[in-house]
């Protein structure tokens, strides 16, 4: 057993509390079990073997071929490349039929998942595999060229194996393959041990590794899933969110797996992508962000869309002219919700009657939240404050009992966000707690003045970010897309202004306005507003020489 993962997670006083229990089936779970086998080999045995589970292309693979190709990667993992129980191995690729079935190869031979996202660099891929020290990759032959790169910086990654999206191609792996017989007794693992470290997206710096459980993956099937969105067998689901994302890797294969619906795999996404993908399957269900239902608006009147009955919203704040927008255009109500890498998966939610636009929602069965201030204590209903929450998954960061204790205070999970509840137990979200602009004294959101922004008919995309100002401290500076036809002149500057002038409190309006093709995001559609701040400064620095 190699215990590196294990070895290196948080001294214990530094756990947040973990409370298994108020929902039924999350104090069911035996001490020893391997989720791999909970999610595949358990719905084969259940009679959903030869019902689909991934759709791709023109194939389907039902849930025993998934089985069988997981069950002979995972003999290629222990006996030709010398994987054993503990031992890190790095996936990369884009969402495909092969990468989920390494994904379950890798968790039933007892290996740590690190699921990684396709466009990272060659630089960034080192920093994680030197960071988890991990000797084997499994790599989509159409990424492999970064990877290879990375290997000269991180040389300790020394086992590398090729695939093709389906699987039947002439990669490394699937040659490896053919010469194994099917079946795999999967390893013999406890519900408390180690088997993925999911990097964080980068929205604030440098990724951060989270190890999660077996029992957590479980964990977020049986709350979110089970009793959130409500997943059936007849379910059919699709997503923008990679498989390295814990968003796509709960929305496209272990939640629709738990309850034997299946997944539409899609490595690409473009304008029209997703909706031509809801009409040729006839997805019922859409995982996506806020911005790609904003640009689907537009598309949505012209599409089929009459199998979608729920799409759920996570990654960042949902704006409510965006929900109230793909309302007006699907009739569908979206299901908002708050999760973290560092949690998993959703915590804060709400679907059906439940929803109460602009709220993210509630805490979610087997979860609690509340806002407190910035010692701890909770806060009346209606003031802003610090989200914190517990439930059955938390935050355990690889080897960084630093930024553990920054995110694990006195056995509540603080995810940096600041939200106000109201007294029906309703979250609403006011700002990332580095997304508060204080200007002359004045506290500003800038996700409101993003919202209010974002209401204009000109904005495509907006991002607001205090820049420093010598008379104010921070000034408001919004840098906004304009939608097809707009011009980036005085005259819209003075009309957007106004627009938020008009709109909400006159002081938050944004005194700069920045116009660009373009805004950095991640590869999940997370604004990276830490990047425009470094931006602003720089530009700050240099007026002042």
């Amino acid at each position: 057993m190699d215990t590196f993962v294990r070895d290196r997670l948080p001294p214990p006083a530094l756990w947040p509390v973990m409370d298994f229990g108020g929902v039924p089936e999350l104090g069911a779970y035996p001490a020893r079990f391997n989720c791999a086998v909970e999610l595949l080999d358990r719905m084969v045995e259940a009679g959903h073997r030869d019902r689909p589970v991934l759709h791709f292309g023109d194939a389907v693979w039902s849930y025993a071929r998934l089985k069988d190709t997981a069950d002979r990667i995972a003999r290629v993992l222990t006996e030709d490349m010398g994987v054993r129980p503990g031992n890190r191995v790095l996936l990369r690729g884009t969402n495909t039929p092969m990468l989920t079935a390494c994904w379950f190869a890798v968790v039933k031979a007892g290996g740590v998942v690190v699921a990684t996202m396709p466009l990272l660099r060659a630089g960034e891929l080192a920093y994680v595999i030197d960071k988890a020290e991990i000797g084997f990759a499994l790599c989509h032959d159409a990424w492999i060229e970064e990877l290879e790169l990375a290997r000269a910086e991180a040389p300790r990654l020394a086992h590398v194996l090729t695939y093709t999206a389906g699987g039947d191609g002439d990669g490394s792996l699937e040659r490896a393959m053919a010469k194994k017989p099917s079946g795999f007794n999967a390893a013999d693992t406890a519900a408390d041990d180690p088997m993925m470290i999911a990097f964080t997206s980068g929205t604030t710096g440098k990724p951060k590794g989270t190890v999660h459980f077996h029992r957590d993956v479980l964990a977020i099937c049986d709350t979110f899933a089970r009793h959130v969105y409500r997943v059936e067998p007849d379910d059919i689901f699709v997503g923008s969110p990679p498989l390295g994302f814990t968003f796509g890797l709960g929305a496209l294969v272990t939640f629709p797996m738990r309850f034997g619906a299946s997944s539409v795999m899609v490595e690409a996404f473009g304008p029209t992508t997703m909706l031509e993908t809801v009409e040729r399957y006839r997805v019922t269900g859409m995982y996506t962000a806020p911005t790609a239902y904003r640009a689907m608006v537009s598309q949505a009147a012209d599409a089929e869309l009459s199998s979608l009955r729920k799409c759920v919203s996570a990654g960042e704040h949902l704006p409510p002219p965006t929900w109230e927008a793909w309302r007006d255009a699907t009739g569908i109500r979206i299901i908002d919700g708050i999760g973290a890498t560092e949690m998993l998966h959703i915590f804060i939610s709400a679907a059906g009657d439940d929803i109460r636009p602009g709220a993210t929602g509630r805490a979610i069965p087997g979860y609690r939240a509340r806002v407190v201030d910035t010692d701890g204590n909770p806060v009346s209903a209606g003031e802003q404050g610090w989200l914190a929450i517990q439930g059955p998954t938390g935050c355990r960061y690889l080897d960084d009992p630093d930024r553990q204790r920054g995110y694990v205070k006195d056995g509540w999970n603080f995810t940096g966000d600041i939200f106000r509840a109201d007294e029906n137990g309703y979250f609403w979200y006011v700002a990332r707690g580095d997304d508060m602009i204080i200007s002359a004294g004045y506290n500003i959101s800038g996700p409101e003045v993003e919202d209010c922004l974002l209401a204009h008919p000109d904005v495509a995309e907006c991002a607001v970010i205090g820049a420093p100002d010598i008379e104010r401290g921070s000034i408001v500076r919004a840098y906004v897309v304009l939608g097809e036809g707009a011009e980036p002149d005085e005259a819209a500057t003075r009309a957007l202004q106004d627009f938020v002038k008009a709109e909400i409190a006159p002081y938050k309006y944004p005194r700069s306005i920045v116009y660009r093709d373009k805004l950095p995001r991640t590869e999940t559609g997370k604004l990276q507003r830490f990047k425009l701040r470094q931006e602003a400064m720089a530009e700050f620095e240099e007026s002042r020489k």
